[in-house]
């Protein structure tokens, strides 16, 4: 009698063990979407999508002569920002610039053109000197310690040198998506003025990610169509000859 009950316990683990397996197995087969998983979705058309696949872009500035075009260098420096996750905070700093571990939306920016070999603050001052009227927000007195940390500064500053592309965002329409690409900068207007810099990593609908600081720390996340004020630029530095 122990010798059945034994046996039939042995085959009841089996049998929960298989399925247990089996069902391990079923549930790889799928391959979700989401940033957690990869289950497929439906698409515009009804359609099940794996995934919109984008052409990359490529430019053929390089401006600190690295080998490595501007955008994926400023890209670069943007994770580079983002691995550091300097504490986002508002403050002053003699010199104009803020610690490493500490910065704000604006640093973000700058620290990602710096490591392209662009001087963001030096262009900035020099340019806030000979064109004054084109930075309201200097309010006719150049501060270099805090000028180039400006959200509006900085809008002033791309919206004459960098080039200027669509701030429409179509997921799951690989053409518009082209025109964003990994170190493109963005520009977000009031109530909650902020900048970032645009991810070389998307999601499975071609929208790309966004690398910025709103605190506490800089991340990088779905925010390019979730940020709570209208997208009012978009850039790409520098200009195109």
């Amino acid at each position: 009698m122990t010798n059945s009950k034994t046996t039939r316990w042995r085959l009841l683990v089996t049998r929960i063990l298989l399925f247990i397996v089996a069902a391990v197995l079923l549930f790889g087969l799928f391959e979700y979407r989401h940033p957690s998983f990869n289950l497929p979705r439906l698409g515009p058309q009804g359609l099940v999508e794996q995934r919109c696949i984008v052409e990359k872009v490529v430019l053929d500035s390089d401006k600190d002569g690295d080998g490595i075009n501007d955008l994926e260098d400023i890209v670069q420096g943007a994770r580079k920002d983002l691995e550091a996750r300097p504490l986002y905070k508002d403050s002053y700093y003699a010199g104009g610039y803020p610690p490493e571990n500490e910065g704000v939306c604006t640093d973000l920016v700058w620290r990602a053109l710096q490591n392209a070999g662009y001087d963001l603050k030096g262009l900035m001052d020099r340019d806030i000197e000979e064109h004054l009227e084109d930075y309201p927000r200097v309010a006719g007195a150049p501060e270099p310690n805090i000028d180039f940390r400006r959200v509006p500064n900085q809008e002033s500053f791309f919206k004459k040198y960098a080039e200027h592309l669509t701030t429409q965002i179509k997921p799951w329409d690989a053409e518009n998506l082209k025109q964003w690409q990994g170190g493109d900068i963005v520009v977000f207007g009031p109530p909650y003025d902020h900048v970032g810099v645009v991810s070389d990593k998307r999601q499975a609908d071609g929208v790309p990610l966004l690398i910025h600081n709103a605190g506490p720390y800089t991340s990088e996340n779905d925010r390019l169509l979730t940020w709570p004020s209208p997208l009012k630029y978009h850039f790409r530095f520098p200009k195109a000859d």
